[in-house]
């Protein structure tokens, strides 16, 4: 157990410095290729800034990734692992080509699809995704869906400075702390891979997180956000898999859903006004939760604060009732959370935004 502690800590610490100190070349990098994004309407920063932060932070979890395995004789990069792997590289070469040239939505979404197959069918066999929702035809839409859904809602919620690099550092340790709970005498060891695993990406966000909080002297991207969404959606699959397990009951597959509420509701939030509205769905804008709150408080610092006390309510709670192991507690908890946000969604849409040109349907 000792060695174990000492395994954990010195992957979370070499991941966060590995990531903090890479990410000063990487603006560098950036700023001498031109990589950079440039001030627009629906944007908040009113000067060209870096744009290869989810380079840095995906070099950080892939090495630490690659670490993980190799400093155990009992793990190996067998087919789930390389999966894994090979749908973090894809999804965040996606990302920089869209970044660099950008990409049509339907290309972007075709190629969020295949990353999500990718991790799906490499992790779980035809058996298990039958047996998950009673059926593989069921349960292969819903587990795209989610994949690409919450790709997409974290690259919408990357709006404003710091906000998804911390938020997704404070999950990343909520996944470390549901493999810590989780673990049992026989399944010690997939369960140790997991928390390191979580530990490399809370390490490689937290670590970019003081070049990315404002200030900003870099962004993620494209790249950085959709790696994030790959991230947090394929751990969660993993997640409701072992908690259902665990309880012999699919009621915990709410689990997940749970903790990653917030970025739920973003999605949501601005899906919805949009449509209502007759504003453009898919098009940026500063229509967002964090624009909401940022425009009532004034200050990017303390909305990003209230993102993460949020977050961290959200992931202690999870923890809290997957320790508990009733789901009775756990679908009360759910639905008095959907209840929060949606007294929430409501007040903050009172909230007056700014609509550029470029969410107006009469925009042509």
């Amino acid at each position: 157990m000792d060695f174990r502690i000492y395994e954990y800590l010195s992957v979370f610490i070499m991941s966060l410095l590995f990531v903090y100190g890479l990410t000063p070349f990487i603006i560098k990098l950036a700023l001498k290729i031109n990589f950079v994004d440039k001030p627009e309407a629906r944007k908040i920063h009113l000067k060209s800034v870096p744009l290869m932060g989810g380079l840095s932070v995906a070099l950080g979890f892939v090495l630490l990734c690659v670490y993980d395995v190799a400093i155990s004789a009992g793990r190996y990069f067998d087919r789930p692992m390389l999966g894994y792997l090979a749908g973090t590289v894809l999804i965040v070469l996606i990302g920089l080509v869209d970044d660099r040239r950008g990409m049509k939505p339907l290309v972007k979404m075709l190629g969020q699809l295949a990353v999500a197959l990718t991790f799906i069918l490499t992790n779980f066999s035809l058996v298990e995704l039958d047996r998950m929702f009673g059926s593989i035809f069921i349960t292969l839409p819903l587990l795209v869906l989610w994949m690409v859904g919450l790709m997409n809602a974290l690259n919408f919620l990357d709006n404003m400075d710091g906000i998804i690099s911390g938020m997704a550092g404070i999950l990343g340790l909520g996944f470390f702390a549901f493999a810590l709970t989780n673990t049992t005498s026989a399944n010690q060891e997939a369960m140790a891979l997991i928390a390191l695993i979580s530990l490399s990406f809370a390490g490689s966000t937290l670590g970019f997180l003081p070049y990315n909080f404002n200030p900003a002297k870099i962004f993620l991207g494209d790249a950085g956000s959709m790696f994030i969404g790959y991230f947090l959606s394929s751990m969660g699959i993993l997640m409701a898999q072992y908690a259902g397990n665990k309880y012999n009951d699919k009621m915990f597959y709410l689990l997940p859903v749970l903790l990653l509420s917030y970025a739920i509701f973003d999605i949501s939030l601005v899906s919805y006004t949009r449509r209502r509205d007759g504003r453009h769905v898919m098009q940026g804008g500063k229509d967002h939760s964090t624009h909401r709150i940022n425009n009532v408080l004034c200050s990017v610092k303390v909305t990003a604060t209230i993102i993460y006390t949020i977050n961290i309510l959200i992931v202690l709670t999870s923890i809290i009732i997957f320790r508990i192991g009733s789901r009775e507690l756990l679908l009360i908890t759910t639905v008095l959370f959907a209840a929060f946000f949606l007294i929430f969604g409501r007040k903050l849409d009172q909230v007056p935004i700014v609509v550029p040109a470029n969410q107006r349907k009469d925009n042509k």
